[in-house]
This record gives C-alpha cells, structure tokens and sequence, in this order.
C-alpha cells in the first residue's frame, strides 16, 4: 500500500512539474545584473532597481509641476526597452550653436502638468524631433569604452573612400560630471555616447536630467526647476541617484540567439553589403571601477559614432555639435527581443517611424544608401537570412 501511494506521489509530482513554467533562457530576457558582482554591488543594483522600476513621483513627493512621466519605468518598462507609447519631443536648436530655446522650456518638452499648470507647449517656429526612450541594457559596457576606442573608427574626411565618415559628437561637460580616464578632447568639449544623438557624456548626467526634464524632479545635480527656473532643495537624493546609475551600469548586455547555418548565413552577408562599417561589431571596455563590466569584449553592433542618415531622417533639430542630419549608429544588441518588449510590433529607428526591420533598412540615406542599395540586390533568400540573423541579436 505504502509502495502505491509512492508510486502515484511520484507520478502526481512529475506531472505537475510538466506544467510548471521553464525558466527562460538568458537570451530571452533583457533584465538582470550582469555576472560576477559581489555581495554589495548586488544589494546596490537591487536598490537602483527599486527607485527605477517601483518608485513613482506624484505632485506630494516633486512631481512636476510639467513632466513627461511619472516614473523611469513607465519609460522603460520590466526588461529596459523604450516603449513606443511615451514619446520624447526635443526642439529648439538646430545647430552645433546652441539650443535658443532654454528660457521657454527647451530641449525638453513637457507635455504633461499636475492640477493647476499648464503644460508645455513647442514654440511658433521652433524645430523639433520625436525620440522613442532608449533601451537600457548593456549600458555599463558603452559607459566603460574608452574615448580611444570610439574614436579608432573615426573617419571625419573620409580617407578610405568608403563613403562611411562617422563622427564623435563634441559635447561641453556639465559641472558635476567627472571626465574618464584618458579623455580626449577637442577644442574643451568631450566625447558624448549615449542618446540618439550621442550628446550626453555618462549615465549620472544621463540619470540627472531625466529626473529633472521628464519628471520635472530636482537633484543635487540638477537643482533647477523646469517650471519656474529656480533652484530648490533636492526633490530625490542624491545617493538615489547613484543607486539607479550603478543598475543601470550593471544591466546585463543583451545575449545573443543560439546560432545556425540560416543565422551564420545571415551574419556573412551583413558584413558583406557593408552594414558592419557603421554597426561595429565588437568592442572592448577600459578600465572600471566594477570588475564585472572590467576590460571585457562585448558585441554591441555600433561604433557609437555619428552619421549622416540622409534628408529622410533629419527632423531639423539637434544637440551638441551634431548636424541635424547626423545620427549615433544604435547598438543592434537586443533587437530580436524589441518587437515583444514593445507590444508585438517593431518601432524602430529614433522617433519609431519603422514598424519591421526591412522598412529600418530601407530608410537608410546619406552614408547608409550603399548598404540599403546592396540589401536591396539581395535575392529573397538571402534578405531572410539577414533579417533571421539580426532577429538573433
């Protein structure tokens, strides 16, 4: 009897565990600390991932009085990818002189106000761009790359006739931000890589000014309201702050797909038809102060450098010292897992315009045509493998 009710105990156990949900390989999931931080950096990471994704701002905690959103995470929602359906409006500057609209709400605008405010609207005549948020992960390892390293596959003339430049974009330093080691600098203004125009230099200015321009909270960092354009005491503290920079430094870099022969196919012909000039591959990360992210290679498929992306793309508006036609190659890193992180469908490029991978490559101009032109030579066949193995990224 007792063999009996063993015996179905282990059949019932069984058959619950056939039911129960598999734990989802690494490749499918863009959340997570990387590998290989200790005991503190771990308790810091799930700090930073708490006033991330969990702490939302009303009007009796700062919020306001204009803002974009209420949280980080309603921006960048569970895994770090932007979503589509909180749209970033910059206007005001269209050269390398200078936003003139900072006395009237520039660059952000802030379309959203607590009870009693107005909110935000673009200046008559004021050009202006629409952003999807950025995804977040792996950016430990682009804040970790050495100036050197962005800067090996500058081209600014164009020596090698490929018709590929790339540029970095020459941004001035915000006071509270400290310079990386072995910085190179032009004319007193540093290299920035990250956002889509690459004009922000680290992810505290980086985390700073999204507190303050899309939720309206003020920081040590940036203690100015964006309403009334006076300093007031900080609205979130600053070891906050530090805490959300070291999870999003310490984000793991998306994995990619298992590959096969249709994907490795796929992976030829990108080199081949030239997408890998501007969407780099490989790179290395420098020295860190968190041994994870340490002198590591990584594959983040862009040389984080500005192109010229042709008339189609250019909205009239930028930042820094970049063209307004000139956009940061995007990491390709986490692209197969965008399409579910964003409700089913593609929203590709900066403003989200592309719904599909293909409509993306198609929209290429300026230094992308010889590439959009050699995927347009491609037999049937051979697109699929390409569009399968950027799926795999």
């Amino acid at each position: 009897m007792s063999r009996r009710i063993v015996f179905i105990g282990l059949v019932i156990l069984a058959a619950c565990e056939e039911f129960q949900p598999k734990t989802p390989a690494d490749y499918d999931l863009l959340d997570g600390p990387v590998e290989g931080l200790n005991e503190a950096e771990n308790i810091q990471f799930l700090l930073g991932d708490v006033a991330f994704n969990d702490e939302v701002f009303t009007s009796a905690n700062g919020l306001g009085p204009l803002f974009v959103a209420t949280s980080c995470g309603s921006c960048h929602p569970g895994d770090g990818k932007g979503h589509p359906f909180t749209t970033l409006t910059r206007f005001g500057q269209t050269d390398e002189n200078g936003n003139q609209y900072l006395n009237v709400g520039g660059p952000q605008l802030q379309h959203r106000a607590v009870p009693g405010f107005t909110p935000e609207a673009i200046p008559q005549n004021a050009t202006f761009s629409r952003f999807t948020p950025p995804a977040n992960t792996g950016l430990g390892f682009i804040d970790a790359v050495s100036d050197a390293e962005i800067l090996a596959w500058a081209d600014p003339d164009d020596s090698d006739g490929d018709g590929i430049s790339g540029v970095p974009n020459w941004i001035n330093l915000k006071e509270y931000v400290t310079e990386r080691q072995n910085s190179i600098t032009q004319n007193g203004r540093y290299i920035g890589r990250f956002g889509k125009k690459a004009a922000t230099y680290d992810l505290l200015q980086q985390t700073a000014t999204a507190y303050n321009q899309d939720i309206g909270i003020t920081s040590s960092f940036e203690p100015v309201d964006t309403y009334s354009g006076i300093a007031f005491d900080p609205e979130v503290s600053s070891q906050t702050i530090a805490n959300v920079v070291f999870y999003l430094k310490t984000l793991k870099a998306p994995a990619p797909r298992p590959e096969n022969t249709s994907i490795l196919e796929g992976k030829a012909l990108f080199s081949v038809i030239g997408c890998n000039k501007c969407h780099r591959p490989e790179m290395k990360t420098n020295n860190s102060p968190i041994a994870a992210i340490a002198n590591k290679v990584f594959y983040p498929y862009s040389d984080l450098l500005l192109h010229d992306m042709g008339t189609t793309l250019d909205d009239g508006y930028t930042e820094g010292s970049a063209k307004t036609f000139e956009w940061r190659t995007p990491p390709l890193w986490g692209l197969g897992l965008s399409k579910n992180s964003q409700g089913g469908q593609y929203f590709l490029m900066h403003d989200g315009r592309a719904r599909s991978i293909e409509e993306a490559i198609f929209l290429h101009g300026g230094e992308g045509i010889q590439s959009r032109s050699n995927y347009e030579a491609l037999t049937a066949d051979e697109k699929t493998k390409l569009i399968k193995f950027l799926e795999s990224l």
